[in-house]
């Protein structure tokens, strides 16, 4: 076993930040999608966004271009967290079960990357719940960052900031055990085949293979997550919309059809696209600092 090294988790947390930034307005409008429809919730009955594009302009003409960035605040502080822990126990792991990375097999990378998914979201979770508020509420919302997580914590306490906890390490365990392991292999085989050396473009290629794999998996659980965590918890008795995660599943599925569970699909994963090419460029191009 190799020694432990920090520079994964430094050159992770920026990376990832840095994809963040740049993919931000995508993943606001994936949100945006993801929440209409839903017929036992008034405030999101109505269809207002038609598709990814119809979405960005109707909320740059109605709530100004600032509001695609409604939420950017805890996002970076997100990938701050979530990202560092991610890619560093990652490596971190990989390095545990073997020495050298032409040893690693993808099963030994699969179990890796669903370690450290689960544990790096299960950390981050507030961060993502809040941004997720403020995403969907966009130029209603007041308070900025830490007003709107002081009001969650008043009004729903600690349970309010680690709501669904499961879903959320469900779907990174999934996401991080897809697209890790999968952006490995393709570089592996791609430099390995001879077609292309340990380039940008063999970089370009397997983080655009990983983040379509990623997508695929991701987005049904991902559907999920984002209606439990933008529905508040109900005071005195009251109702809420969802029992739980099984029952946000089926009753979407019962009241809008199994492809509902793919609402929000393109811009997820022309999110994730972007975001993975971006994430995984300025990462490669960090670990040649080293050089």
């Amino acid at each position: 076993m190799s020694a432990l090294s920090w520079k994964p988790f430094i050159y992770g947390g920026l990376a990832s930040i840095t994809a963040e930034c740049g993919t931000f307005p995508i993943d606001l409008t994936k949100t945006r999608l993801q929440v209409q429809g839903q017929v036992n919730d008034a405030k999101y009955k109505e269809i207002r966004y038609r598709g990814m594009v119809h979405a960005l302009v109707r909320i740059c003409r109605e709530e100004g271009l600032k509001a695609l960035y409604s939420g950017i605040a805890p996002a970076m502080l997100r990938q701050a967290s979530y990202g560092t822990i991610k890619i560093g126990t990652y490596q971190s792991f990989k390095r545990m079960f073997v020495e050298h990375p032409e040893d690693e097999t993808l099963m030994i990378n699969v179990l890796c990357g669903i370690l450290s998914g689960v544990i790096s979201s299960s950390i981050a979770n507030p961060t993502d719940v809040l941004k997720i508020r403020m995403q969907a509420q966009g130029s209603v919302i007041q308070g900025g960052m830490m007003g709107n997580f002081i009001q969650i914590y008043q009004k729903e306490g600690t349970k309010g900031l680690w709501k669904a906890i499961s879903l959320t390490a469900q779907r990174a365990a999934i996401v991080v055990g897809v697209e890790l392991p999968v952006y490995d292999l393709t570089k592996k085989h791609i430099i390995m085949s001879g077609f292309m050396g340990d380039t940008v473009y063999t970089h370009f290629l397997s983080s655009f293979t990983c983040g379509l794999a990623g997508a695929l998996a991701s987005n049904p659980i991902d559907v999920v997550r984002t209606r439990m965590m933008n529905q508040r918890s109900q005071q005195h008795g009251g109702h809420s919309n969802y029992k739980g995660t099984l029952d946000c599943l089926l009753q979407t599925w019962k009241n809008e059809g199994f492809f509902a569970l793919y609402k929000g699909f393109w811009p997820n994963w022309l999110r994730l696209g972007p975001w993975n090419i971006i994430f995984f460029l300025t990462y490669e191009q960090l670990k040649k600092l080293d050089c």
